[in-house]
């Protein structure tokens, strides 16, 4: 039993993660930059993903053009909603870089690291997508961007998309 523990405390801080696969997301509480607020009961009925990113990370600027056109096109219509919150940057800043990337998804400013921080271990990387099935227990975390990781959180959104 202690070598599972340890071995579970080893991986969690090797992805970065605070929070597990089949946990419900911590406490969700912030504002579009389009003024819409959004909490966890607001998002209840929706597939969600959270994408933390920020302009000065080349990862995310590589992923960004990809979840615009294979994950929110392809799921907008649908009881979804992907959210890119832009890690500690100023609103002019977070304009531009949402500008430079041509990506059409609502984004938010997590301006002192809080919500970031309420998923992640300390000092853990930015880039990160964090999918919340329809009841809000997360249903995937990923790190970094690698294509076939990425492909398969599109399989898990499809999935969760389909359960009622």
């Amino acid at each position: 039993m202690k070598k599972l523990l340890l071995f579970t405390l080893l991986i969690t801080s090797l992805s970065g993660y605070k929070v597990k696969v089949g946990e419900n997301s911590p406490e969700l509480n912030f504002t579009l930059m389009d003024g819409t607020p959004i909490t966890n009961e607001n998002l209840k009925g929706k597939v969600v993903v959270l994408q933390f990113t920020a302009s000065w990370c080349g990862v995310c600027r590589e992923e960004m053009p990809h979840l615009e056109s294979k994950v929110w096109q392809r799921f907008k219509n649908e009881d979804f909603i992907l959210i890119g919150i832009d890690l500690k940057e100023k609103p002019e800043k977070v304009k531009r870089f949402i500008e430079q990337m041509n990506v059409t998804y609502p984004f938010t400013i997590d301006g002192d690291g809080s919500l970031f921080e309420s998923f992640t271990l300390p000092n853990a990387g930015v880039t990160r997508n964090i999918v919340l099935n329809k009841t809000g227990e997360i249903i995937f975390l990923s790190r970094l961007y690698e294509e076939k990781e990425f492909n398969q959180m599109i399989k898990t959104i499809d999935a969760a998309l389909k359960k009622s």
